[in-house]
């Protein structure tokens, strides 16, 4: 008997509800995902076996290798009322034009002399070229920064304020630097803050790996 042939029908797959799901995830993740904030400078901080993250909104203080400190108000709900009290306390006349435009800046690192004249130039300096925040014995710029972020913070939980205190110095910077940092944070009464490291894996054999802390 001659075989029965079976007509042949071409098979035809919708793809467009796929597409939209891969659309909608891909969405999802770039609006999701969590950009890293910008640097003043690029520093290489030292390392250690920590892994606790960072905040995201983060107070950090930058000491490059050649002893500059940068500061990065990231929490944007109090940076303009930093700004506006540091403009009080230390004089800087600067106009609401100028303390607008300040705002918009990702990080400070100029002395109070020359801040006005940066906010009326028609470029932004850019970080290499500033000077930083002074931070010497005679001079040290950065207690009048942290007395500002105090008076703001004024009547919150300070241990919140403390988490959001970080300092991230090089791993070339000199000690004396790191200390005028430390002072500044002792004159305004904080005797805590974290220090940001490269993370690495603790190593083999050592007295953390063999007793690792019990997690909560």
């Amino acid at each position: 008997m001659p075989k029965v042939k079976i007509p042949r029908k071409s098979t035809i797959i919708d793809m467009t509800a796929m597409c939209d799901v891969a659309f909608l995830l891909l969405s999802f993740f770039i609006l999701a995902t969590k950009q890293k904030p910008p640097e003043a400078l690029s520093v290489s901080p030292p390392n250690s076996v920590s892994a606790k993250a960072a905040p995201d909104k983060s107070i950090l203080i930058t000491l490059t290798k050649d002893g500059r400190a940068f500061l990065m108000l990231g929490d944007d709900t109090k940076k303009t009322d930093i700004l506006n009290n540091i403009n009080l306390t230390k004089g800087l006349n600067l106009s609401p034009a100028e303390l607008k435009k300040w705002t918009k800046s990702a990080f400070i690192g100029l002395p109070f002399n020359q801040i006005k004249s940066s906010l009326t130039a028609a470029e932004e300096m850019p970080a290499d070229k500033m000077s930083g925040i002074p931070i010497d014995s005679t001079n040290n710029e950065l207690v009048d920064w942290l007395r500002s972020v105090n008076n703001v913070y004024a009547g919150t939980d300070q241990r919140k304020l403390q988490e959001m205190l970080l300092v991230k110095g090089d791993n070339a910077a000199l000690y004396p630097g790191f200390k005028n940092v430390k002072e500044a944070f002792k004159k305004n009464e904080i005797y805590k803050f974290r220090i940001v490291t490269n993370g690495e894996a603790v190593p083999v054999g050592s007295e953390l790996y063999l007793n690792p802390p019990k997690s909560n």
